[in-house]
Formats: structure tokens, sequence, C-alpha cells
């Protein structure tokens, strides 16, 4: 038996690839902080979870391929709210994010096609890319410009007749970088110029720290027929375990392509649709709490690290991940050795290497990307675990 070259090449998770290693420092009795995974600690709505509790229909049956009016309807409001006017036909509900990125990939491209993407980038879009037959191609960006976006010149360079699309997270994962209006209306001109499809994934669309408003894709006027807007619940109401996203774009036909991909899965999740639909009902107080207090962690973490000798980083402005560089030549290794080998008070951490973050070999291994997603207190003994370790870590090998 011979498993298939998109198997063996597909690459495992650098966010959840070192569980191992955590679990067995959970096994001797170490408790781990994880910094490697986006899964906040804030807790998810009450109005949300007393949907499941109250569930109490006979059969739970397949709702429609589209996604149940209440939640479509409820996302139109929702958009509304953010001065982007849609019809029930521009939204096809998927199961998460992923799901809405995967079938965006299989509609917009064949097998071999590329897709431009700015690294480092959040890293399933390779997973996702492997399983829909499509190349990444990626342009570096570096954190000590604050992971800006490269001239318009040098995207153009990298397009060619096999360049169907160009991806974007908007904020983004796993930089925070917030991109402005001027830079979406300028991969807006890229994308007009040369028939491209322009993906944006907005799912952390809420998390801006500096009083700015994230762009969406779908604000661009003209581009309505080449702009693809992919969204998830995940993070906005820390609902990770609801699977609940949505595709959105005015482009009719493509909309019509995505729904045959949505009808070979038959559905998506009926009751957490309900539940996502609830939370059309959360005052504004909600949102500007949780933002609140993802600023106050970004703040103190950012802070911390900058006390650093030699680690080089940029202050967030979105989302609720840091890109930091160490000075250190392995990131993975030192991850590893911190569950195997170091420990304060039977405590320990865990971040994400970023190597994985680049399509680009030899990228990011000196790199870590780290999710402030745990509350202020436990976020101060990570910081403290993190740095004094990195300090014993540095002083045993790299002396």
């Amino acid at each position: 038996m011979h498993i298939s070259k998109r198997a063996v090449e597909m690459q495992a998770s650098p966010i959840r690839k070192l569980t191992p290693y955590a679990n067995v420092a959970k096994k001797r009795g170490l408790k781990v902080y994880h910094l490697n995974i986006g899964q906040p600690d804030i807790e998810t709505p009450k109005i949300m979870i007393d949907v499941y509790k109250n569930f109490n229909e006979q059969i739970l049956a397949y709702g429609p391929s589209q996604g149940l009016d209440i939640y479509v309807n409820s996302l139109i409001t929702y958009y509304q709210n953010f001065g982007i006017t849609l019809n029930a036909e521009d939204i096809c509900v998927t199961v998460a994010g992923s799901e809405a990125i995967i079938f965006t990939l299989m509609v917009c491209c064949n097998p071999d096609d590329q897709v431009i993407v700015f690294e480092p980038f959040y890293t399933n879009y390779n997973s996702f890319a492997k399983m829909a037959g499509v190349n990444l191609v990626s342009i570096t960006t570096v954190a000590e410009n604050g992971f800006a976006l490269p001239p318009q010149d040098k995207i153009e360079a990298l397009i060619n007749s096999r360049t169907k699309a160009i991806l974007v997270c908007n904020p983004g994962n796993p930089t925070g970088t917030v991109y402005s209006k001027a830079e979406m209306e300028m991969l807006g001109t890229i994308a007009q110029k040369h028939n491209l499809f322009l993906i944006s994934d907005e799912v952390y669309r809420e998390f801006v720290y500096e009083g700015e408003q994230c762009p969406s894709v779908l604000a661009i006027k003209g581009l309505e027929h080449l702009t693809i807007l992919c969204d998830s619940v995940s993070k906005r109401y820390s609902a990770c375990g609801a699977r609940i996203g949505c595709i959105v774009s005015r482009n009719q036909e493509l909309m019509a392509m995505v729904l045959k991909f949505a009808q070979a899965r038959l559905c998506p999740p009926t009751i957490d649709q309900m539940a996502a639909a609830a939370c059309s009902n959360l005052p504004a107080s909600y949102m500007e709490k949780v933002l609140a207090e993802y600023r106050q962690r970004r703040d103190f973490v950012y802070q911390e690290l900058t006390k650093i000798a030699g680690l080089v980083c940029v202050k967030p402005r979105g989302a609720f991940y840091i890109i930091a560089k160490l000075p250190i030549e392995n990131t993975e290794d030192f991850i590893i050795w911190l569950l195997e080998h170091y420990q304060i008070e039977n405590e320990t951490v865990m971040m994400a290497p970023a190597e994985g973050f680049y399509a680009t070999p030899g990228l990011g291994k000196n790199e870590l990307r780290l999710a402030y997603v745990l509350n202020l207190n436990d976020l101060k003994k990570a910081m403290r675990i993190f740095s004094s370790g990195l300090a014993e870590y540095i002083a045993q090998y790299h002396s």
C-alpha cells in the first residue's frame, strides 16, 4: 500500500505538533501554560451557551447547505453594522473559517495554480493549499518594519499565467498586523489589473487596538466580482469549538460554485448556527469589554518581551498574537527544552515555533508565535517562565 503524495507532503501543524511534549510534561505533574494556540480563556457568551442548554427538538435534522435562514439573516445584520450591505445569496455558511478558505481555494483555482501570500501567514494555509492542489507563492515581510506589505511592483513581479488569487489575513495571524485602507486598495488595484481574486481572512476584525478600524475587502469599490471574505465566530465569541464560519462574495457565479461544495458536505452544524445567531443580540458593550481585556494582555506581553536583550518584535495592532525573533538558532528546540527540562514552581510554558508560518524554507527557525489568550495573572506566570527559561537556555547552549 502506498500513502498519497498529498498526505506525505501535508505539513504537521506547528501549533499542535509539539502537543505530545506538553502531554508528557502534564503527566509528570507540571502545569503547562498554552501560549501556542489561539484558544481564548474568555467565557463564551451566556446567550450562546443557553441555546445549547435549551435545545429541545426531537430530531436533529439536516439544515440547508447554504446555512440556516436565522443565521444567514443574522450575518446580514452583523455586516451591515460595518457598512457592508449584503443579500442572502452573497453568503454561504461553512464549517468554520477553515472550510471557508478550503472551499474558496478549490472554487478559484485549478490544480497547480498559484496564490500569492505574505509570510509569515496562518500556518494552516499551507495545509489548505495542499488539500486543494494549490501552490502558495510567498512574499516575505519582516518584524523590523512592522510586517508591512511590500510595494506594488514587488507583488506584481510574482504574477504569471498560473496566478489566480491573492490571500491576505487582516488583522494578521500570526503577526498582529492591521493593513490600512490604502494597503487593501493597493491589493485591489493589483487584483483588478491582473484579474485575480482577492481573498481576505477577516476572523479577527474586531480585535484592533489603536482606535482604528480594520477595512474589509468587501468595502473596496468596483471589485465586487473579485473580492471574497472568509470569516468565523471562533475568536469573536470565544467559541472555537462551535466550528461556524462563512464565505461572503457578491460574485454570484462564484457563490453558485461554492454551494456545490457545500452541498457535497450536506450542511454546517445546526445547533452551532443557532447559537451563533443568538450572538447577534449581544450589546456593543460585550465586544468593548473583550477588546479592553485583550489590549491589556497585549500591552503586558509586549512590555515583557522588550525587556529581553536581543529579542526583536513589533507591537501588534490587531488579533492576539506576537511574532518574536529570539537570539537563538532554533526555537522549536527551545520550546521542547522548556517542556522537558524547565519549570518554575511546577509550571512551564508552551509556544508555537514560527518556522511553520513560512513557505520559504529556512525562514522562521529563530522565531516563535505567542498567543496572549490567557488572563493577566496566568500571563504573568507564563512570561516569567519564558524569560527566565530563555536566559538559562542561552547560558547553557549559546554562551
